[in-house]
Formats: C-alpha cells, structure tokens, sequence
C-alpha cells in the first residue's frame, strides 16, 4: 500500500489495513509470519519541514522463529506502537555521494523517494526492530547437549561432558627426554 506524498498533501492518510502471511517478505530474516498483521494509523505531511512524513501506528501479528539455544520452533507475539519520520531522500545536502556524514537526529530518520512510502516496508521494519536480539522459546530453555545433539527441555540428558579439551589430546602421549 502506497503512502502518496500527494495525497499527503492535501490531507492527513488514515490507515487500517490486514496483511494474511505471505504478504510481506520476511525471507532472510529468520521469522515467519504465523497470524494476520493488524496496522492501523496515520501519516501525515509535516508543515514547514521541507517534505518531512510522520507515520504513526501500531501493529499485532504473531511470528514462528527458531530458538536459539534449543532450535526447536517457537511463537512470540508482537503489539507494538510506532512513531516515525522520514525526510525526502534529497533534503541532505550532498546524498548523491557515496557517503555523506549525517548527524545524531538524522540517524533516527529514515529518507523515502517520490512518488511516497511503501506500508509494508514499514511494517516489516517495524517487527524486525521488535524481536528480541537473543530469541527464546522461552526464558529458561536449557538448550541442547553439547555431546549427544539432544534437547534437554523434552528430555533430561545424563551425557557427561568432557574435561579433556580434544585439542591437546595429541600431546598427553608425547614424551620429551631431559638430559
């Protein structure tokens, strides 16, 4: 769905909109969609800014990932608010070079090109942005068995770890004459 900066023009966009899984692309990222994503908000042309947007929303869906530390498959829910900006990609002087030094309030906006912004871009943005950086299936897995690949939180493991570091192994049976 196309935010149009002309229509922005003239009026502040409402939206409300259900995307069924599949419809955004989150290939690469590690997630899937596993439930409708609910949005609804607004985005506004702000006066005097030179062509500056404010997008504002919230979204619900429900994601599928692969945790972790057990690698078993888990869900988590995500409701979270947005507020954000975004300038037109030529208000910095100079980003048609390579790189461009921005400072501290320009690194928390993000830039669109005309004829407006994609929803869905922003949407996906936004569910990425609320994954945890370490993504449980929940706060106490105990991961899996370093010695038998098992997963410890369907059944306890009894393996015994290691306390020879494989690595030296070579060297215990290497004997060195003194003189």
């Amino acid at each position: 769905m196309l935010l149009s900066i002309k229509e922005m023009e003239v009026r502040k966009l409402p939206f409300a909109v259900t995307f069924p899984p599949g419809v955004i692309d989150f290939s690469g990222s590690g997630i899937a969609q596993a439930a409708d994503l609910l949005s609804n908000g607004s985005a506004e042309l702000l006066a005097h800014t030179g062509g500056e947007v404010r997008v504002t929303g919230k979204l619900q869906t429900k994601v599928t990932f692969d945790c972790d530390r057990c690698l078993g498959s888990a869900l988590l829910n995500i409701d979270t608010p947005f507020d954000l900006f975004y300038k037109p990609s030529g208000a910095v002087p100079g980003t048609k070079e390579p790189e461009v030094a921005i400072d501290e309030g320009e690194a928390e906006m993000g830039f669109y090109e005309l004829p407006g912004l994609e929803l869905e871009d922003i949407l996906r943005e936004q569910v990425l942005f609320a994954l945890p950086m370490q993504r449980l299936c929940r706060p106490d897995c105990r991961g899996i068995c370093p010695v038998c690949g098992g997963n410890r939180n369907e059944s306890p493991c009894l393996c015994e770890p290691h306390t020879i570091n494989e690595s030296w192994a070579a060297l215990k049976d290497l004997h060195i004459g003194t003189k």
